[in-house]
């Protein structure tokens, strides 16, 4: 029997589910589609089938009620308001089972975990959005034809293409390819973008998303939503990769923090650059709350780093787990006041609050521990460990604990047993408390390994406590200070790097995007005739891809012929010459005999006349020519000559080199001119 990481790394028969032809297209144009085989019957895939279905009824159960409310207010009849009332109470009911069910569902972090015999607190992983499917052919067909002026039906193998890679990150494996699927796409959406979306026209295509917690469906038309919920998608496997990881070694420990760190980033990212979301799980407080749990799990994965490290354990090093531990407490605090909030509250999981409650009381019941452990089981400080101890001790507590000097205190093992015996007190409440938290939830109370954990940690401490209580003890052991919380590695949160994800644009047959995109508009193409004269064709040529007639001397061919400052060249004797290098072009109109040269031009709407050449040229090389757009659908890109590349970020300049073949009109010029 393979294991469930192992299947769910199978590609889909085929490689795109659309026979083995597609998987070799694939690999030869170097993408990595091989989304999870959506019929493999992995603990995984069921749950991810369970959140289709329910996502499913929700979206039917809603558009009944929407239904039953408009009628409800429609209508002045007692007995059809009546009728229609009992409706809205059972639609309402089934809503809450689907609503419960859901929550089921995103409760369970058992199967996210990894499968060895280790025992390790389990971790909190994220649900998939879910979407359906979306047929983008006719939308692209018509508007090839209609705004780029070619036949659509020659771009039918792009666009289905396209298709195929939206439909196999749909279903993503839980490693490192299915990160780059994902990432794949995300970074073709934004020559989708370029290509197909005009800021003052709206393409008809609707694009839809669940949410990932409530399962309630959104849609939009803005291309900003598609690229956000791809974005949550992303930071969701890396949560289920962090889930995974085998944290009782080392090797385990570091991708796990690497995976929950890039978690925390791509959350932190789309809160940063996505406004004005649909969904609830990804509205600013949702990002902020899954950006701070992520955190505090990192933080849980460095304190298990430090006790892995560690093994032979002295005093210091005892102060410096409580310490780690004391942290792990305040930050899973802090996510329980951010869960618990009120406009959060009610789409988070109760289990989710409940797991970070009970870890937020386990952590603080372990710093007082490793506490008293440190003071009880650890020899008193020698003449030369004591300024080293005292320093430490000086720095541990929040308030320094009553009773003798911290010198006495380090030296006199009696007193070392009775902070010891405090700090042991409060652990054991800790424990105590924890444990009665876990128990006040259904779904963590039949999580074995979670309930384990927390039964020894408690016996431990019991244990601990009755080998240090004497029977002559008369005093009243006090209340410990609270541990001052201090971490030797702060998380990160690493931003999503796209740049990782060479992708090439898949409708470059349309053009380079300086010129054939959807912002710009240009009037038909232009074949002109040309005769060489005795000083050549009379224009001035620069720039690449496509090489821009920037002068024409009045009286000449070019200028008899009807070219003008501005036209593109786009076409030589019928060769296509969009994306010819300014060589290229001037060989091939060198190479023309007496019967003369046939150039097919085009002209950008608005860029007619001397003037517009000259004014464009200024801000070319004033660099103040990069576009302007706003949050959700603006991207920087590094494009360099040689190849396509990718998108970063959304709304932030990016710095274009002066040979850029990407960038917008008249960017390219400015290299080689010369007259012809």
């Amino acid at each position: 029997m393979m294991p469930p990481e192992e299947e769910e790394q199978r590609p889909a028969e085929g490689g795109e589910g659309v026979g083995g032809f597609a998987l070799l297209r694939a690999l030869k144009s170097g993408s990595a589609r091989k989304g999870c085989d959506p019929f493999a019957q992995t603990q995984r895939s069921k749950l991810q089938h369970r959140r289709a279905r329910i996502n499913q009824q929700i979206n039917k159960e809603m558009r009944m009620r929407a239904g039953a409310e408009n009628l409800f207010r429609a209508t002045s009849n007692h007995k059809v308001k009546e009728t229609v009332a009992l409706e809205l109470s059972y639609v309402n009911s089934n809503l809450q089972l689907l609503k419960e069910e859901l929550e089921e569902l995103n409760s369970c972090m058992d199967v996210y975990q990894n499968e060895s015999e280790s025992i390790s607190v389990p971790m909190i992983p994220l649900g998939l959005k879910e979407t359906k499917e979306l047929d983008l052919l006719i939308p692209l067909k018509d508007f090839i034809s209609e705004h780029y002026g070619e036949e659509g039906v020659l771009f039918e193998k792009e666009i289905k293409e396209f298709m195929e890679l939206r439909q196999a990150m749909r279903t993503p494996s839980r490693n490192e390819a299915g990160l780059e699927l994902l990432m794949e796409y995300y970074n073709q959406l934004y020559f989708l973008d370029s290509r197909f979306f005009p800021p003052s026209k709206s393409l008809g295509v609707f694009f839809h998303w669940y949410d990932s917690l409530t399962g309630v469906p959104s849609h939009q038309r803005a291309l900003a939503f598609e690229k956000g919920s791809v974005l949550f998608n992303i930071g969701a496997l890396h949560t289920q990769i962090g889930a995974r990881q085998d944290r009782a070694s080392l090797p385990g420990l570091n991708q796990a923090i690497d995976a929950f760190q890039k978690a925390a980033g791509a959350f932190n990212y789309l809160k940063e650059n996505f406004s004005n979301a649909p969904s609830l799980d990804m509205s600013t407080a949702s990002l902020n709350m899954l950006v701070r749990l992520m955190v505090a799990q990192v933080q849980e994965c460095i304190f298990e780093k430090v006790t892995l490290l560690h093994a032979q354990k002295d005093f210091l090093t005892w102060l410096q787990l409580a310490q780690e531990a004391a942290r792990v407490q305040d930050v899973y605090s802090l996510v329980h006041q951010t869960m618990t909030q009120a406009h959060v509250k009610d789409y988070v999981p109760f289990s989710w609050t409940t797991m970070v409650h009970v870890k937020s009381e386990h952590f603080k019941a372990l710093s007082h521990y490793f506490a008293a452990v440190a003071l009880c089981d650890c020899p008193a400080a020698s003449d030369v460990e004591l300024l080293e101890h005292e320093k430490a001790f000086l720095q541990f507590h929040v308030t320094m604990p009553e009773g003798p000097s911290l010198c006495v205190l380090l030296q006199d093992p009696e007193e070392r047993r009775k902070l010891g015996k405090a700090h042991l007190k409060k652990a054991i409440m800790k424990h105590e408390e924890a444990m009665r938290i876990h128990g006040l939830c259904k779904i963590l109370r039949k999580m074995d390994i979670l309930q384990e954990v927390l039964s020894f940690a408690h016996k431990r401490s019991l244990s601990k406590y009755s080998e240090i209580d004497h029977e002559e003890d008369f005093f009243e052991t006090g209340d410990a200070p609270d541990i001052h919380p201090k971490t030797h590695q702060k998380p990160e949160i690493k931003s999503p790097n796209f740049s990782q994800v060479k992708v090439t644009d898949l409708f470059h047959r349309l053009g380079p995007l300086s010129v054939f995109s959807a912002k710009n508009k240009w009037y038909p193409v232009r074949r002109v005739h040309l005769m060489r004269g005795e000083n050549g064709f009379g224009f001035t040529l620069r720039g690449d891809s496509p090489v821009l007639i920037a002068g024409v001397i009045p009286g000449g061919c070019a200028a008899e012929a009807g070219l003008k400052e501005g036209d593109y060249i786009i076409s030589v004797n019928g060769k296509d010459c969009r994306w010819s290098k300014h060589a290229e072009v001037v060989q091939l109109l060198k190479s023309t005999g007496e019967e003369g040269v046939e150039i097919g031009v085009i002209t950008l709407q608005g860029s007619e006349g001397p003037k517009a050449v000259e004014k464009k040229a200024a801000a070319m090389s004033s660099g103040s020519g990069l576009l302007k757009s706003n949050k959700e659908n603006s991207r920087k890109s590094l494009m360099n000559s040689k190849s396509a590349s990718t998108l970063l970020v959304w709304n932030k300049k990016s710095k274009r080199s002066k040979n850029s073949t990407y960038s917008i009109p008249f960017t390219a010029v400015g290299d080689n001119e010369a007259m012809y």
